[in-house]
């Protein structure tokens, strides 16, 4: 384990409670054992470890976060996430592959939103050159979880928001069969019916989508 992560790993572990470990590995189905430390709680001991020991030194960033996800409690997976989110204006496009990386690790959607959304979106929209690269590589992706994540990058960029890219990534997989997929289209046109409910209902009206991706789409459109 990273040196950094070592002191911080010992005192989750201080702070495991069983009963809401078992709880939370059933609610993520398994994904990971849990020390049982929810989020709030998780987050202000990561601020006390970071007063303590400082922040992580971000040229051993990477090797941290890998060292996070290597640990088999889904906490550690969470601080990984957790850290890149801290410092997720200062990453750049050399960053997208480990982003990338830490998708397609342990992968469910409470690590991959968080991602998508905060870390890999916040990149994108600072570096809009590289989203025709990354989009083309993630929604073509064999892999639901970079495909949800192309779907999902731009679900907090409001009215900059690309419509066309969007709708386009929405049409590559409207026709998909997961949950996650389905769940994610009326998730990121849910978002954007804050700032464009016509542009949703025109769209959503035009296509044959899931009834999951429709309801969630339609949500907030009164």
């Amino acid at each position: 384990m990273h040196p950094w992560l070592a002191p911080l790993h010992a005192v989750f572990k201080r702070h495991a409670d069983r009963g809401n470990a078992a709880t939370m590995q059933a609610y993520m189905k398994g994904i990971a054992p849990f020390f049982g430390i929810k989020a709030e709680e998780r987050r202000a001991l990561l601020e006390e470890h970071i007063a303590l020991h400082g922040g992580p030194p971000v040229d051993e960033l990477p090797a941290i976060v890998r060292a996070a996800f290597a640990c088999k409690e889904r906490e550690m997976h969470h601080t990984a996430v957790d850290l890149l989110m801290k410092i997720a204006k200062k990453l750049t496009p050399d960053d997208l592959p480990l982003l990338e990386e830490l998708i397609t690790t342990k992968s469910w959607w409470d690590t991959v939103d968080a991602l998508a959304v905060h870390v890999v979106g916040v990149v994108l929209k600072r570096y809009p050159k590289e989203i025709t690269k990354w989009n083309k590589r993630w929604i073509s992706s064999k892999d639901m979880w970079l495909n949800r994540t192309a779907i999902l990058f731009q679900n907090r960029w409001k009215i900059d928001t690309d419509k066309d890219l969007l709708f386009a990534n929405i049409d590559r997989h409207a026709a998909h069969t997961d949950f996650f997929i389905r769940k994610a289209i009326g998730w990121a046109l849910r978002e954007l019916s804050a700032t464009d409910p016509k542009a949703v209902k025109e769209f959503v009206k035009s296509r044959s989508l899931s009834p999951l991706s429709e309801r969630e789409a339609l949500r907030k459109i009164s």
